[in-house]
């Protein structure tokens, strides 16, 4: 086979409308998100965009980054408009990937340290400022109701249920311990059937540094697991605060690479606090033209 280096070519055409081409090339970063340690929390791609792009470039950079979600921010006047894409779908709210947009903005000296940040997103308005040397999110509450579990959701978890129910994106599952959070192998294939963009599993912590733990199973929108899910604790915030009668939580999603959520319950709203790390800094040398 003819191998030929992209490094010197001005422009080449690999058999799809996107064309590699150096001289318009957009900068990605991949940030940690939720720890304040590399290769923890929940990688996020991050895109700040200087121009307009299609959808179909978005959708087709989420694949190939084959991260939870990648946000693409473009600046609007005095916010930014963000948009989130997981490798098979847009979604409408992910905390993750919010926190490391954010992160790039301050760290790369777009967005100075005193600012507040605004986005403008399918959910409404977020906003993001620094809060010592984490930073914190300002999203909507997502109240938990109580409801009779769908057929086959709690035969994919294989767990036993203390509590059911759901809000307009998620299922939340109470389980009898931390154990059995931690314990859960979901049948993803059925889990899959389930309508929902996920399923949120919890427990009371026995680690005296958290009140609650969760993990997050997304396979319906083609994540089988999420490694820490800053939207999820949206609902798993409020459900918590109420039952133990507290405003103020430390939360632990428990996934293989684990994160830490700091909240506080407020109203209508839930602020999510939590670190960020820079892994990677690259260029995208596809022309979304």
């Amino acid at each position: 086979m003819n191998k030929r280096s992209l490094a010197g070519a001005g422009s080449y055409s690999y058999g799809t409308k996107f064309q590699v081409t150096k001289a318009m090339a957009t900068r990605i970063h991949q940030v940690d998100a939720f720890t304040d340690t590399a290769f923890r929390g929940n990688p996020a791609g991050v895109c700040v965009l200087n121009r307009a792009v299609p959808e179909a470039w978005m959708q087709s950079v989420a694949g190939e980054m084959n991260l939870s979600e990648t946000a693409f921010l473009s600046r609007e006047e005095s916010a930014w408009r963000l948009r989130w894409f997981t490798p098979k779908v847009e979604v409408e709210l992910c905390g993750h990937a919010t926190l490391a947009s954010a992160h790039v903005l301050f760290e790369t000296g777009v967005e100075q340290p005193e600012a507040t940040i605004r986005f403008r997103t399918l959910s409404g308005e977020l906003r993001a400022r620094r809060n010592g040397e984490r930073i914190e999110l300002d999203f909507p509450r997502k109240a938990i109701e109580e409801r009779a579990a769908p057929p086959g959701l709690i035969d994919a978890l294989g767990e036993r249920a203390v509590f059911v129910g759901r809000n307009d994106a998620d299922w939340l599952v109470e389980l009898e311990s931390e154990e059995r959070v931690r314990a859960c192998a979901p049948d993803f294939a059925r889990l899959k059937a389930v309508k929902a963009r996920g399923v949120i599993i919890t427990a009371r912590s026995r680690d005296a540094r958290f009140d609650c733990v969760s993990r997050f199973f997304a396979p319906s929108v083609g994540i089988d697991e999420d490694p820490v899910t800053g939207s999820a604790h949206c609902a798993i915030g409020p459900y918590w605060a109420a039952k133990l009668e507290r405003k103020t939580l430390v939360a632990y999603q428990a996934s293989c690479r684990g994160g830490v959520l700091h909240l506080e319950i407020r109203d209508d709203r839930v602020k999510i606090c939590g670190s960020a790390v820079t892994t990677l800094r690259g260029e995208l040398l596809v022309d979304p033209a």
